[in-house]
């Protein structure tokens, strides 16, 4: 091997040393399978599973598995979707039963993939922590015994000392921000460590939002409460209309804490194209934290949450609960409350069933049940708008009634919605002409049930109801300072370059010092070369240029935006 030859080997490994530990990034190695056994295979196995690329592959796993949770009706978020879907798709249902498809998040496929990628962030964050906390220990590797050959090079020679340029260098270099110390006969500097900073980060975060995620699917509760103006709630199981909670939850994790609906206003616009658009959407109640906790008036307003101790009560659904009095044949009181009926469309039009258990006796004494299917318009239109609200407000409100007499069923132990009227065991009203009784009835009118059954009242009063809905997720503020953390991180990998640079003075042969500047970036950048340009002509200032020997003039200014070394790599 010639002179030459074994030049250029020591060259490349000197420039490989410079540009060493610039990443944390673990190093790709050749992959050879192990010796039989069970620990040479657990050993490979923690190796691919560590590795960069299975993270990547299972966080794209991850994101795959969560599409059919969002295409496909879930039974944690509406099992009445599920159950729809099953009737609908009686041959798909069984096989997304086996695929675990109606329960994604929490089937055992999604599970394994998100617990891998758990252990695949921690197996490749924990020896690039170790590895970035070494460097931040250690110092600049000193400069290559070739600094022409680094992408960003330039040179000048100069009267000053060696050491009066070096000294010049290291405070320049450090009064830039630089980890610079002096190394033989240069000095060495590096800067940037907040891009693999920013790396840890970023995975790190992502870490925080895998457990965050875990710990409030695990721990979270929702339910909803309907309420009428003048309820009042309490955060325990008993008072929800539907309640559901991660499998980790119990009673006592419940924020104890009540409210009361004082008052509910809705307005909307009258007039132009935007008319019955909502303008006016809130709830004003009045809460208290804990058993004897002080009350305290607040309003809830559309995507303005009352947050009590981690627990956020939010206002999702509105609409109307007409006041009706039923009286039985001795005109004797036996129903009188508020109705909540439930909104059919964006102009309210709502319909809902009243029922009469207990205490009703027709003209002859007696006992029956009563049923009664309630249909609400707020405005009522006129003729040929009997069936839909001409506007969501209350202008011109008409309560149209269907009543029914017999068994309600609900003493049979099966269970059935309050907002539904099971006729099975049910017989209706004939009118005049022998057709089923309907009656349209405006606020203070009544209506008369045949043969003297008694009367409905619609009452003046017509009251508002609002829907809640009360959620208590932990872990949403770790998984927003995660979020917050990643993106933060995740600009600094991208945006901030690690970089080195090296200044050499020596004397030479002439008794002139030269002076030698290189930089070298992780990736390739024309931001290298424009700093080093910039700092050379800093350093030149303080070691100007000597005069030449045949014309006695200075010596040019080195540029301030260094162009790359002949032969260095673009």
């Amino acid at each position: 091997m010639s002179k030459t030859d074994t030049g250029t080997g020591r060259d490349r490994e000197e420039l490989g040393a410079a540009g060493s530990r610039l990443s944390t990034a673990p190093q790709e190695e050749a992959v050879s399978l192990p010796g039989l056994g069970v620990i040479g295979w657990a050993r490979w196995f923690w190796r691919q599973l560590t590795s960069m690329r299975v993270a990547l592959l299972l966080l794209l796993l991850l994101s795959l598995g969560a599409i059919p949770g969002s295409l496909i009706p879930q039974t944690g978020a509406d099992a009445t979707k599920v159950e729809d879907f099953r009737a609908a798709h009686r041959t798909l249902a069984p096989v997304y039963d086996k695929l675990g498809l109606f329960h994604v998040y929490s089937s055992v496929w999604f599970s394994a993939i998100y617990i891998l990628l758990f252990v695949s962030l921690i197996g490749c964050i924990i020896p690039r922590t170790w590895q970035f906390v070494g460097q931040l220990r250690g110092r600049p590797p000193g400069a290559p015994r070739r600094l022409d050959r680094l992408p960003a090079y330039t040179t000048w020679t100069t009267t000053a000392d060696p050491e009066q340029v070096r000294a010049a260098a290291l405070g320049l270099l450090k009064k830039r921000r630089f980890r610079a110390h002096a190394v033989g006969d240069a000095v060495a500097a590096e800067k940037g460590y907040v891009r693999e900073l920013g790396n840890l980060v970023f995975h790190i975060a992502l870490i925080v939002l895998l457990i965050a995620f875990a710990s409030g699917q695990l721990f979270k509760s929702d339910g909803t409460k309907l309420m009428v103006e003048g309820d009042g709630f309490s955060n325990a199981l008993p008072m929800y209309d539907d309640f559901k909670s991660g499998s980790l939850f119990v009673p006592d994790d419940l924020v104890p804490f009540s409210f009361d609906l004082e008052d509910f206003k809705g307005t909307y616009e009258l007039t132009g194209p935007n008319r019955g658009t909502p303008r006016t959407f809130q709830a004003k109640i009045r809460y208290s934290k804990g058993a004897y906790g002080k009350q305290t008036e607040t309003t809830v307003k559309v995507n303005e949450p009352l947050e009590i101790d981690g627990s956020k009560v939010y206002l999702v659904s509105h609409g109307y609960a007409p006041v009706i009095t039923v009286r039985d044949g001795k005109g004797k009181v036996v129903y009188r409350d508020a109705v909540p009926l439930l909104p059919l469309d964006g102009n309210v039009t709502s319909q809902g069933v009243v029922k009469v258990m207990d205490g009703y006796r027709d003209a002859k004494g007696k006992k029956e049940q009563l049923g009664i299917k309630a249909f609400f318009l707020p405005t009522y239109g006129g003729a040929g708008m009997e069936i839909a609200s001409a506007f969501p407000a209350l202008l011109n409100p008409v309560l149209n009634l269907e009543p029914y007499h017999g068994d309600l069923g609900v003493d049979s132990g099966l269970p059935q919605s309050v907002y539904q009227l099971d006729k099975t065991h049910m017989k209706d009203y004939k009118d005049a002409k022998g057709a089923q009784l309907r009656v349209n009835l405006k606020p203070g009118e009544s209506m008369k049930l045949p043969n003297g059954a008694g009367t409905v009242t619609f009452e003046k009063d017509v009251k508002e109801w609002a829907g809640f809905e009360i959620v208590q997720e932990p872990g949403g503020g770790w998984a927003l300072g995660g979020a917050v953390a990643a993106i933060l991180g995740l600009a600094g990998s991208l945006f901030i370059q690690r970089r080195r640079v090296w200044v050499r003075a020596v004397r030479g042969d002439d008794g002139v010092t030269v002076v030698e500047m290189a930089g070298l970036g992780r990736s390739e950048s024309a931001k290298v070369p424009e700093e080093l340009g910039v700092l050379a002509g800093h350093l030149y200032e303080r070691a100007p240029g000597a005069p030449a020997p045949d014309d006695e003039h200075p010596a040019p200014t080195p540029d301030r935006h260094a162009v790359p070394a002949e032969g260095a790599e673009k």
